[in-house]
């Protein structure tokens, strides 16, 4: 055993700090604000898909960490979201997606949106299990660090039910 007025320092590694200024963030899945559960979708008619957006939820959001005289600062954003709608189909949205109003119509999504082409009758829970994953882009860099910097992807999930019906006109 040796004693050192000075030991040395052990090298931080800032994308540990990265990291951990993540985790300090507690980054969620989107939060879905359509399809609803409550809501009445039918074969056929497009569905407007969009997400409520908070600092958890979709960003921007920023925290810190430090050690060893090392400080690491992290910002993340969404910078996009997957969605598998239960029906065999995958949707793309690179944004929040636009909320639907009634002015709109029947007319599609310009931003994120899908069509069902089948009802949901067959499946166990009588809906579609609708599957958000959100991809999270976090930039990090070095306090004072001289231009040390990086990048990393998280993801996270929601899910939720979607019942589609049909409409049958009889005469």
């Amino acid at each position: 055993m040796v004693w050192m007025a000075n030991p040395p320092q052990t090298a931080v590694d800032p994308a540990v700090l990265a990291q951990r200024a993540i985790d300090k963030m507690r980054l969620a899945g989107p939060d879905i604000a359509s399809p609803r559960t409550d809501g009445e979708y039918i074969v056929g008619v497009p569905m407007w898909m969009w997400v409520d957006q908070s600092p958890t939820t979709y960003g921007p959001n920023s925290a810190s960490a430090t050690a060893g005289g090392v400080t690491v600062t992290a910002t993340a954003k969404v910078s996009k979201i997957v969605w598998k709608m239960g029906d065999g189909s995958i949707v793309t949205c690179h944004g929040p997606g636009k909320k639907y109003l009634p002015v709109y119509g029947r007319q599609e999504s310009p931003s994120c949106g899908h069509t069902y082409r089948a009802t949901s009758a067959s499946q166990p829970t009588v809906a579609y299990t609708v599957t958000a994953t959100s991809t999270w882009t976090v930039d990090w860099q070095v306090v004072g660090g001289g231009g040390k910097a990086g990048r990393l992807v998280e993801s996270r999930q929601s899910q939720m039910q979607v019942a589609i019906g049909e409409l049958q006109v009889v005469r």
